[in-house]
């Protein structure tokens, strides 16, 4: 058996290697017109220096070539790395049907998370942002800050024993704060009671949770491969395939890392549809008794976003109802994102506070300002109050408003994006217009690059973030305070980004952001409708949250205390598919997921 299983495994990499050659050869005849660098590897190119902790060099690849670059990427072809505004809006809005997400993003996102809106195109795509859009809207997002609010301040309570009277405590957070995201997801979009800031209280699911972003950016390199598998073999071949691929014959550290991120997809899996499961049954339960005031699921009531879905599709048209296995994938998602998108965020806005003590503070005046407000105008919810020396917990209307929580909040996911790099294929032949002129091959400069069908680009949302064209010379500096006039920032000489969160690529603009509504104008052929059904103003939401819970409290600093060693902690952070600190050599490995800061308790 472990003969044949080598044959076939031998075979199988062989028409996968021999489908990317022919498709690499047929492309050689449209290749790009626009200059960038020299290949650094054979059958590479350059994509590992740009997936791989490649934070510089995406950066300096735009600033030495412009919005628009000739990547070489796998066995000789060619990817148009694009950060211009006018070509993002070309590519994302005006002509978004015409550039779709690539194959190997969507078959590995069906492959991990089922079919959600991350995994699906065309009328299935339109149909589940249509379901999705009211889950996330304002009034349901005032509902559920009342939910998460407890998890905050149990982490708050958690960070505050480990402190004491004037000294400083050096804590790893990281952890702490994954925990907090995960109960705060899983609470609010679940209405699933996790538990994970208890200690001792994990389980297969969560630590699966914890595992899953790690494990996909160590295969990330590997997703073209994905489907030419689908595309060539049936369902019952590919999982052969991948039972003969991921047994122990094969002991590289590649193959240990699909068979880990195939261990956690499967636990994933189940215990999903085990929640899914027990929440239809009890909203079933909710429909058949008419009387009851609250579902079976705890304190959210109903209000978490998976039985407003599910009560929205229930209530939907046949035709536009989604099956179980679409709803499974949105939930699988929805999670995934949640937690990926603010364990980085919080993460990094701690470690920004933490070397910038001068804002720290500033946004620690304006907390306790406003918390003082609150209680004097009564806009505080006491809905969880049981104690009055518990603090005041600020409405969502007064969180949302404090402006330079805002700034602080923005400038760090502008700088720091959750996804700094996305996929983008041409479904025909086109052309992508530019709002500042790059090189061509031969060094003329050209205001317009013509794409062939098929063509595989790289949409950089860290390059445009960073763009000083646009955001100025400080482009590159964490300067919240640029954020007090939202009219100004992101702005120059009247050019800016199209997007549905300020002028920042973050959370993309057109059909494949994070929920956004686009009408059309006789005066303008596109026009951007800020929509309040916003999947990122949850994970917004539960940041701002977050820090305005700990901060009135805690007050943060980098590590300045030698180890046992003589080594002071000095934290980097890795840029491999997501955002990841980790401590530098000698005090610390330089790979683990590490945020190692200084706690001491606030005085008054």
């Amino acid at each position: 058996m472990t003969v044949l299983s080598q044959i076939i495994g031998c075979g199988v990499l062989t028409i996968a290697l021999w489908k990317l050659v022919q498709r690499r050869a047929s492309r050689k005849a449209n290749e790009l017109n626009v200059a960038g660098p020299e290949k650094e590897h054979w059958w590479k190119g350059n994509i590992e220096s740009i997936f791989v902790d490649g934070f510089e060099r995406c950066l300096k690849v735009a600033a030495d070539y412009g919005g628009a670059v000739k990547i070489p990427v796998f066995f000789g072809g060619e990817c148009l790395y694009v950060s211009d505004p006018r070509a993002l809006h070309h590519i994302l809005v005006k002509e978004q049907h015409i550039f779709e997400e690539t194959e190997g993003f969507l078959s590995c996102n069906k492959l991990v998370f089922g079919e959600g809106l991350i995994s699906t195109l065309g009328e299935q795509h339109r149909k589940q942002r249509k379901m999705l859009n009211p889950v996330f809207s304002t009034s349901n997002m005032r509902e559920l800050l009342p939910i998460i609010q407890p998890i905050s301040h149990q982490l708050k309570s958690i960070l505050r024993s480990n402190l004491y009277a004037h000294n400083s405590v050096e804590l790893d957070v990281l952890p702490w704060l994954f925990r907090s995201s995960l109960d705060c997801v899983c609470e609010g979009v679940l209405g699933y009671h996790s538990a994970a800031l208890d200690t001792g209280n994990e389980n297969e699911y969560t630590e699966a949770l914890r595992m899953l972003g790690p494990s996909i950016s160590k295969t990330m390199l590997f997703r073209p491969f994905v489907p030419i598998f689908v595309r060539n073999f049936s369902f019952y071949w590919r999982k052969k395939i991948a039972d003969w691929l991921t047994i122990s014959w094969l002991p590289t550290q590649t193959m240990r890392n699909f068979r880990e991120l195939r261990r956690i997809v499967e636990i994933m899996d189940s215990a999903s549809r085990n929640i899914f499961q027990e929440k239809k049954d009890a909203l079933e339960i909710l429909s058949s008794v008419p009387s009851q005031s609250h579902d079976i699921s705890g304190e959210t009531k109903g209000k978490d976003i998976m039985s407003i879905m599910l009560k929205a599709n229930a209530s939907s048209s046949e035709g536009d109802r989604l099956s179980d296995a679409e709803l499974l994938g949105q939930m699988n998602i929805m999670i995934f994102a949640g937690l990926e998108t603010t364990t980085a965020a919080v993460a990094r806005t701690l470690y920004m506070l933490a070397k910038h003590p001068d804002v720290q503070a500033w946004l620690r005046a304006e907390i306790s300002d406003a918390t003082v407000a609150a209680c004097q105008a009564a806009d505080v919810d006491h809905s969880h109050a049981d104690d009055q020396r518990r603090p005041v917990r600020l409405s969502y209307d007064a969180l949302m408003n404090l402006p330079f929580l805002d700034a602080v909040v923005r400038e760090t996911l502008r700088l720091y994006p959750s996804l700094p790099i996305l996929g983008r294929r041409t479904t025909e032949a086109t052309s992508v217009p530019l709002q500042f002129p790059v090189r061509s091959a031969s060094g003329e400069e050209i205001n317009a690059i013509p794409v062939a069908q098929d063509q595989r680009l790289l949409v950089s949302i860290l390059a445009a973030n960073h763009n000083q064209a646009v955001w100025g010379e400080d482009a590159s500096e964490w300067k919240p305070e640029r954020w007090l006039d939202p009219t100004q920032a992101g702005v120059k000489d009247g050019v800016r980004y199209t997007s549905v969160y300020s002028s920042m690529m973050t959370f993309l603009a057109g059909n494949r952001s994070c929920m956004y509504e686009v009408k059309s104008s006789e005066s303008k052929p596109i026009l951007m409708i800020p929509s309040p059904h916003r999947g990122f103003k949850f994970a917004e939401m539960e940041i701002k949250d977050l820090l305005a819970t700990l901060l009135p409290d805690i007050q943060f600093a980098l590590p300045s205390e030698p180890d046992e060693n003589g080594h002071v902690k000095e934290i980097y952070w890795k840029m491999t598919g997501f955002h990841t600190p980790v401590v530098k050599v000698p005090a610390g490995d330089g790979d683990t997921p590490h945020l190692p800061l200084s706690l001491r308790l606030v005085q008054e």
